[in-house]
């Protein structure tokens, strides 16, 4: 079995490297922008083009695996069931249009709920996060050693502004009080990017209260086989199916950024 998915992940691994090589291109050309649910929603007609793309490769060769992406060309998941991609085609639009890096693609294959496949793929950089269930987590073929615990004392914390300032879904005296404790603060625009930075230890911590199936579909099989901890703020698994708070930090840091956050 395992196999098999050796052979999907080979196939992933070529096409988020052929989509890459058509975001990377499309910098040096002008992009259609437009808005979504607000002014600071965007999507572009690369955003679309690249899910097309990997929705047409997927469903010619894995027909009867279904397809869950941003921009809704896949299918309409209400389980998880089955084989289920999960695709981001540009996760960080506002960051591809307006400072041509700290984007990336992202893409997550579970099966019957479990992460099977992570990719994550910052074009600019060239830079391929991957990880297959059970074989550990590499970035461009070179492994990723194991996280070590560690404290928010000597750690730094990715958490957008937004949350520092009153909100319906986060006590943002809490934030303030997890900043002023934190080493340092970052905020990269890019969830699959912060996700993976925590496996890799550029961070130590990620905080959001609202994230799709696509946004961390991929970079929580890397966290977790880096030896990283992912959940919801109430220390939950995260679902394939619609939107979830999620938490995502080293040993030690985990158990401590978690008591800022849980209800």
């Amino acid at each position: 079995m395992q196999e098999i998915w050796k052979k999907i992940d080979a196939h992933a691994k070529q096409w988020t490297k052929e989509a890459g090589g058509l975001l990377v291109s499309s910098l040096k050309d002008s992009l259609l922008i437009e808005t979504k649910s607000n002014a600071s929603d965007l999507v572009t007609n690369m955003d679309r083009q690249i899910e097309q793309f990997f929705i047409e490769k997927i469903q010619s060769t894995y027909p009867n695996h279904r397809v869950l992406g941003e921009e809704g060309y896949g299918d309409d998941i209400t389980s998880s069931d089955g084989t289920v991609w999960l695709i981001d085609p540009i996760d960080g639009t506002m960051n591809f249009v307006h400072q041509k890096r700290n984007f990336a693609i992202s893409i997550g294959v579970y099966h019957d709920g479990v992460g099977k496949i992570g990719l994550v793929y910052d074009p600019v950089h060239d830079e391929l996060y991957h990880a297959l269930e059970g074989e550990g987590a590499y970035c461009n073929g070179i492994e990723i050693p194991k996280l070590e615990p560690g404290s928010v004392s000597e750690g730094v914390v990715a958490v957008n502004a937004t949350w520092l300032t009153e909100n319906r879904r986060l006590d943002h005296r809490k934030m303030a009080e997890l900043v002023r404790r934190a080493r340092g603060t970052r905020s990269y625009g890019c969830a699959a990017l912060e996700i993976v930075y925590v496996a890799t230890g550029r961070l130590d911590a990620y905080i959001t209260p609202r994230l799709s199936p696509w946004d961390f579909g991929g970079g929580a099989v890397i966290v977790q086989e880096a030896g990283g901890i992912i959940t919801t703020f109430a220390g939950e698994p995260l679902g394939l199916v619609g939107q979830s708070s999620v938490l995502v930090a080293k040993p030690g840091v985990y158990e401590q950024v978690i008591e800022y956050v849980k209800g």
